[in-house]
């Protein structure tokens, strides 16, 4: 068997010390004699793991009596709708910044259940910026404002948390939550898919503010309100069992890494490898980014002829360099640089733009 550098954008690469343990507890997990799939949600064993999993999560990112912290189910998708459902009353509204591709389907899910107003977008710049702060148009009285923290499509990335004065600050941290240090205090929600920087699909994290928590929203049956699986430790339904254990092996990988200050140095200093191989090429490849809003996670780039689309793709892979094709809304190559890719990959994908801009250029 051999491993590839995976530069997918999601689901993307996972530890390989974390698949490696799983792979030896997949028969026998912590001495039970069977998989941690096969048992009960609600057995001492696996009630202490989602605890353990919960207090390092806290840990790692610091976060402060006040918060629950939730493992849900139904991707960050399911969550653009079940938000606004929980925060706002019927007939409110809430505003929303659009970044991309992700805050933009955050606007169409949450409208049916509220009033979601576009307060700030980065349309007119084709997505490729963040919209100028002097630009935002914030109304004091709304539910809150959500933003998406990074845009994997695009590109482009939030490097400070906005203030937005009073209201709740709600946060799509789908792809860079863990990636660097982060001031939860300034949150009344953050929520993130798994299947970037924590382990696989099908699972959703969230860090909520109590008094969020304790909002009225609006009649909805029990399994879509967070106060109901916060009262019930996350454990209203079946949960994602086998995902919430990936997840506790990635968060105990995160501390043995040295916690997020060591993850977000060496997530600036991967996405600057690439950055600057793609800014020094002599035009044979560039970033359509806005410098300032250029994202760590996900590195959109052009060759300067889209013929050669095809020939990079094919003798990348062969190269053992996966998942580099960018959306189809975009086009070009995209690399996705999560936690769990190493400075590595992204030596071996430079040193094979330059051979192949030397054999194409």
């Amino acid at each position: 068997m051999s491993r590839v550098w995976n530069f997918s954008a999601g689901p993307a690469a996972l530890p390989e010390a974390v698949l490696q343990r799983a792979q030896a507890e997949m028969l026998d997990w912590n001495g039970s004699g069977a998989s941690v799939m096969e048992l009960s949600h609600r057995g001492k064993r696996f009630v202490e793991l989602a605890a353990d999993a919960e207090r390092r999560l806290r840990g790692l990112l610091a976060v402060p009596a006040g918060y629950k912290v939730l493992f849900l189910q139904g991707g960050a998708t399911q969550h653009f709708a079940q938000i606004p459902m929980n925060l706002a009353p019927e007939g409110g509204s809430a505003d929303y910044i659009v970044t991309g591709h992700w805050s933009e389907k955050a606007v169409r899910e949450a409208s049916p259940y509220i009033d979601a107003r576009v307060a700030a977008s980065s349309a007119s710049a084709n997505f490729l910026d963040l919209p100028p702060r002097d630009t935002w148009i914030l109304n004091p009285d709304a539910a809150y404002v959500h933003y998406t923290s990074n845009e994997t499509i695009q590109g482009v990335e939030f490097h400070d948390i906005p203030d937005v004065g009073r209201v709740p600050l709600v946060a799509d941290m789908s792809s860079n939550i863990l990636s660097g240090p982060l001031d939860v205090s300034r949150f009344g929600l953050i929520y993130a898919g798994a299947q970037k920087n924590i382990g696989p699909s099908g699972l959703v994290v969230m860090i909520v503010r109590d008094e969020l928590l304790a909002r009225p929203g609006r009649p909805m049956a029990k399994i879509f309100r967070y106060a109901e699986h916060a009262a019930n430790d996350s454990m209203l339904n079946t949960p994602n069992t086998w995902g919430w254990y990936l997840a506790g092996l990635t968060f105990e990988w995160l501390e043995q890494q040295g916690g997020l200050a060591a993850m977000g140095e060496r997530n600036a200093r991967k996405a600057k490898t690439l950055y600057d191989a793609i800014d020094g090429s002599g035009g044979f490849y560039s970033s359509p980014v806005a410098v300032h809003a250029r994202s760590r996670m996900n590195v959109p780039f052009t060759l300067h002829d889209a013929s050669l689309d095809a020939a990079f793709l094919a003798e990348s892979e062969a190269e053992g360099l996966l998942a580099l094709k960018g959306h189809k809304a975009v086009g070009g190559m995209r690399a996705s640089l999560y936690n769990a890719v190493p400075q590595a990959a992204v030596d071996a994908l430079v040193q094979f733009m330059r051979d192949f801009a030397t054999r194409h250029g």
